[in-house]
């Protein structure tokens, strides 16, 4: 292969072959915004909605499920409906979207931030044991990416220790475990429909339980605290966390093009995984046996170093040569939560509840040595879109990998200019 193209080699890929685009939207879509604007039922319990509600529900193998404002309010939700609150301690992966540990910080409680297995990504069932103390009261798992959590090892934690169990399933839209649905094995699943996500309104969220108590707890506390049905005898204090319809509307559609594009995503994902693996020093993420179905977030993979002797270089330098390569968004995966951009309890004064708790929530205090190296040395990650490709975009992808790992010292005399150039288009 010839030389690099961050470096000013032939990419392989052509500029002007574009990627699938992401959000999709029909002509059908557009006729039911303007079908619902004229309809004058634009707030939330409408038709569109609840139609919706039962039909994700289904999806996912849930008795129970209903929508609130984002994935974020879905987890601080599903505590609120547990009965999770002050000083609690809340178990949750060290690698994930903040919002999981600060839907936590949001009800009072500590996230316990916990290492990751370094196959998966998602959070290590021996970590989660050795985290458990006398004030744990639930964990949160996130299936990351295209990978799942052992549920089934997880679950049996729980059940052993007494602890509710939340589950993340910001990423896994339309997975199954065994044929079951994500967000079905938990006493409440959370799931968002952000932009990027595969099932999305731009904003919005969605909660699954088996339990119809917690179910009505749910609503009440995603609608003002009005009791189901309006039932005000079981009123509670909360706010506002609802859908409009047309969010509701646009999720149908999008519901309606799920099932073909999880598989689409699915068989690119597996043929890609297959590939990679030939390269040395590629290492693809661990598939469950268990996993019937894997949606994705992010398609990613992890660099052995080892096999590829580039002093000097990390993760992040291969990201840049993909991006030239493929003109396409190839990032390291989250910051790990003790060291994150974004994830800043201290700069908020209202979790300063009292001087231990603000010592309690300090994420620095936790050591995350997976995670850290995720995303510092080993990770690679791209958005979802790519994987709505043919076969040819895959190869793509996978000859420009190989040709990474192939012209891997070319890196070194990538100049800084050029580096900020391409992390600038990720950015």
């Amino acid at each position: 292969m010839s030389k690099l193209a961050i470096i000013g080699g032939k990419a392989v890929r052509d500029a002007n072959k574009l990627w699938p685009r992401w959000p999709i939207h029909e002509e059908r879509d557009v006729k039911l915004m303007a079908d619902i604007t004229r309809s004058d039922r634009w707030s939330y319990d409408g038709p569109h909605e609840w139609d919706f509600a039962r039909a994700f529900a289904q999806n996912q193998d849930a008795k129970h499920g209903l929508c609130c404002a984002n994935g974020t309010v879905a987890i601080q939700l599903a505590l609120e409906a547990l009965d999770i609150g002050a000083y609690d301690e809340v178990i949750v992966p060290g690698m994930t979207w903040q919002a999981t540990a600060a839907a936590v910080l949001d009800v009072n409680a500590v996230p316990i931030l916990t290492d990751v297995e370094p196959d998966t990504w998602c959070i290590d069932a021996d970590a989660i044991e050795a985290a458990i103390t006398k004030r744990t009261k639930a964990v949160i798992i996130v299936h990351l990416y295209g990978a799942m959590s052992d549920i089934a090892r997880i679950r049996r934690i729980c059940k052993k220790h007494g602890l509710y169990l939340i589950e993340d399933c910001a990423h896994q839209h339309g997975a199954f475990w065994k044929g079951k649905g994500v967000g079905s094995f938990g006493d409440i699943g959370c799931f968002s429909f952000q932009e990027s996500k595969v099932l999305s309104s731009g904003e919005g969220g969605f909660n699954t339980t088996q339990n119809k108590r917690l179910f009505e707890r749910l609503y009440s506390l995603r609608n003002c605290g009005r009791g189901w049905m309006d039932n005000m005898k079981h009123a509670v204090q909360s706010g506002n966390y609802r859908l409009t319809e047309w969010q509701a509307g646009m999720l149908m559609c999008g519901l309606k093009r799920l099932d073909r594009q999880t598989k689409l995503r699915d068989s690119n994902a597996q043929y890609l995984n297959k590939k990679l693996a030939k390269i040395p020093g590629i290492l693809v993420m661990r598939r469950r046996k268990e996993i019937t179905r894997a949606s994705y977030f992010n398609f990613a993979f992890r660099l052995d170093w080892k096999q590829i002797p580039a002093k000097g270089l990390t993760n992040s330098h291969f990201c840049l040569s993909l991006v030239a390569e493929l003109n396409g968004a190839w990032e390291p995966p989250y910051e790990p939560l003790n060291n994150c951009g974004l994830y800043k309890p201290h700069t908020k004064r209202r979790h300063k509840i009292d001087p231990n708790y603000w010592k309690q929530i300090n994420p620095k205090r936790f050591k995350l040595p997976v995670c850290k190296d995720a995303h510092g040395k080993s990770g690679v990650a791209v958005h979802h879109h790519v994987l709505m490709g043919t076969k040819s975009d895959m190869d793509d992808i996978v000859n420009a990998v190989a040709k990474t790992v192939e012209h891997i010292d070319e890196l070194k005399k990538a100049p800084k200019a050029t580096l900020d150039k391409y992390r600038a288009l990720v950015d």
